[in-house]
């Protein structure tokens, strides 16, 4: 990656990070999957209307966002009101991000390199022993899995988003949320009933509603359209096992915010694997030695092509023009000069 696009993932990764707490508060108010419905539609309703839709197949757009946006909020979203804390939902779902390596390797055959899959496995064991330190075995075996089962979505949302290649990455993103929503509007009938609908009456005269309404504006302005617009716009440009490693570092975040606003202290481990976690994710955007890479041709610069086909032409000093044998040059004058 460059140095700017290295600055526009940390970006993202604090973005995100913070966005848990966001999720945090609006789950004390809306129920899990009103709430992810509510998520995109308030983003969904003004790009069908204004925004044209990304010249990508119609079969990728759809997979993206049942991955990326149905799957895996619908998931975090009830691991979260099961009783997942905020920091550890931050953690769990980043399996993400070497589910997406797999993926990757698997489905588009990208390569890895030893590097690569060094980096991603240190982050993982970076991922275990914060998840030791924080007390992962106390949680409940159903939000764990619900919280993996969002990574997993998350994953395949990357491949698609890769499949796509998309030369309008923010259209992409965007048409994306559109999606997702009348899937969670019916999950939210079948499971939490029309009820859910009152909770938007009352967040606007509730204390909590107005956290939530908060969260709720952080989630579409700054965690979708800012934080996703510029994920999509690294995948477009880079493989899926360059991107995805760099939200192993979400957690950091994700642990310092809660840390700040609900009074949750990391024990020493904790930041020992964070740090860990850091180191694996930075290895893992490694690029596969160019010796492992197949051969291809070798390519000239204009001028060696030019210099090939007629020194002259190409500015060199050292190529003057001969004449043939047994004819001496005339002077100028006799020319007619």
């Amino acid at each position: 990656m460059t140095p700017r696009d290295r600055l526009l993932a940390l970006t993202v990764v604090v973005l995100w990070g913070c966005n848990f707490l966001a999720i945090r508060v609006g789950l004390d108010h809306f129920p899990p999957f009103f709430f992810g419905a509510l998520r995109f539609a308030v983003i969904a309703i003004p790009v069908v209307l204004f925004v044209p839709r990304p010249v990508v197949p119609l079969r990728w757009l759809v997979l993206y966002g049942a991955g990326f946006g149905f799957g895996q909020f619908a998931f975090l979203f009830w691991a979260m009101e099961s009783g997942l804390p905020t920091g550890l939902a931050s953690l769990v779902l980043q399996a993400s991000a070497p589910l997406t390596v797999v993926l990757g390797a698997v489905l588009l055959r990208e390569r890895l390199g030893g590097i690569r899959i060094a980096g991603v496995l240190t982050a993982v064991a970076g991922m275990v022993v914060v998840a030791f330190a924080h007390g992962a075995a106390d949680a409940s075996l159903v939000p764990m899995m619900l919280a993996l089962l969002a990574g997993l979505s998350w994953a395949i949302g990357n491949i698609a988003t890769r499949k796509a290649a998309s030369r309008e990455p923010m259209r992409l993103m965007l048409w994306m949320c559109v999606v997702p929503v009348l899937p969670l509007l019916a999950v939210s009938w079948v499971v939490e009933g029309p009820s859910a609908w009152v909770t938007l009456g009352t967040a606007f005269t509730t204390a909590d509603g107005a956290l939530a309404l908060a969260g709720l504006t952080y989630i579409v302005l700054l965690a979708t359209i800012v934080g996703n617009g510029i994920y999509v716009a690294l995948m477009s440009r880079y493989p899926a096992s360059t991107v995805a490693p760099l939200s192993l570092m979400v957690p950091i975040v994700g642990f310092a915010a809660a840390g700040l606003a609900f009074g949750e202290e990391p024990a020493l481990l904790t930041l020992l694997g964070g740090a860990v976690v850091i180191a694996g994710a930075l290895a893992a955007q490694v690029a596969p030695s160019r010796r492992s890479a197949a051969p291809g041709p070798v390519e000239h610069s204009p001028t060696w092509e030019l210099a090939l086909k007629s020194p002259r032409a190409a500015g060199s000093p050292c190529a003057p023009r001969k004449l043939p044998p047994g004819r001496p040059r005339k002077p100028d004058a006799v020319r007619g000069r």
